[in-house]
């Protein structure tokens, strides 16, 4: 039995609420699973969806909720942000002990790494990531009220909300002390700019949280919206600062494909942006210290589900010291995003 499903079930709500698809399924796991638990469904006849719901054991109030990121695709579906179609949800626990939501499969690669995108043509790397800030451009001019998300949050305050949310979330998942986070946060809270706007801000927005068709060089669907909330547009434009690697850099994240040659610096990103939107990025340091003090929280909360087996079988004593010492580093880098500031 896949972890997180019981096969029944889900298979008997299934035939219930998503149209055209038979019994018995298949239940495959995709995606690292490090958050939200992600399965490709194959029905008898071939045909195939995906499911997700939220990561096993315990987890913290406030996330993965999964009726609320069905809604948000849902809402974006007739807009220029691609997204999959947002099929069913499922808010009864008793069906697989947590709720649960499905969508449409969408073909695309999932550049996740730079091994992902080794095989891409130079120009083919730009296109990719061009359209990557053109498609984040689109999302941040999505009239909220008029998809029907202008209730999803409160619209006034993002960054102090998000400093409140995201210090308690380490205070309940810490499992050391690591005073940096809490200067940084300290720091950010004493120069909280004027917010720029109210958009649906993603939260989590990197190549490696969208399907690529790489063939075309263009987004073919934006995933992983378990963050998203109203917000200030530059939230998003600075995490993309955390996660980005220019090509002459060297190194880059794990997780990201960026620093590889083709693909534009980050400078090169912010000044497509800024001229697609018409926003002034200029003060845009303060959002990339913010997005790497938010990501440290998230890394110690992962490391903590690990810790406490929340996340099935546990991973090998690398991969724990890996999150343990990500946690370190986002914070350090938090610091000194600040320090271009002073």
């Amino acid at each position: 039995m896949p972890p997180g499903i019981d096969v029944d079930p889900v298979s008997a709500w299934l035939v219930e609420h998503v149209e055209g698809l038979a019994a018995p399924f298949r239940f495959e796991p995709i995606g690292g699973g490090r958050s939200n638990l992600t399965y490709l469904v194959t029905d008898d006849s071939g045909h195939t969806v995906v499911l997700r719901r939220p990561p096993l054991g315990s987890v913290l109030a406030t996330a993965h909720d999964m009726a609320r990121e069905h809604r948000v695709i849902a809402a974006l579906a007739p807009t220029a942000v691609p997204v999959p179609d947002a099929l069913a949800v499922c808010t009864d626990d008793a069906i697989s002990g947590a709720p649960f939501y499905v969508m449409s499969h969408v073909e695309g690669v999932v550049l996740d790494s730079q091994a992902a995108a080794a095989d891409l043509a130079t120009d083919v790397r730009r296109r990719v990531a061009e359209d990557l800030i053109d498609v984040l451009a689109d999302l941040h001019a999505v009239d909220v009220d008029e998809v029907g998300l202008g209730d999803l949050a409160r619209r006034d305050d993002y960054v102090e909300r998000q400093l409140k949310r995201w210090s308690r979330q380490w205070a309940d998942s810490k499992t050391r002390q690591l005073p940096a986070v809490e200067e940084v946060a300290a720091r950010l809270a004493r120069r909280i700019p004027a917010q720029r706007g109210v958009v649906v801000a993603h939260g989590d927005y990197r190549l490696g949280n969208c399907l690529t068709n790489v063939d075309a060089g263009r987004i073919a669907a934006v995933l992983d919206w378990e963050l998203c909330t109203l917000g200030d547009p530059l939230a998003d434009v600075g995490y993309l600062g955390v996660t980005w690697t220019d090509p002459d850099a060297g190194g880059g994240r794990h997780n990201d494909p960026s620093g590889l040659d083709g693909f534009p610096t980050y400078a090169e990103l912010l000044e497509r942006y800024a001229r697609r939107t018409g926003r002034d990025v200029s003060g845009v340091a303060y959002y990339v210290a913010f997005s790497s003090w938010r990501l440290a929280v998230i890394s110690e909360g992962v490391y903590a589900r690990y810790l406490h087996g929340a996340m099935g079988d546990g991973p090998a004593e690398d991969v724990l010291d890996t999150f343990r010492q990500n946690t370190e580093d986002l914070a350090a880098g938090a610091l000194a995003a600040l320090e271009q500031l002073a």
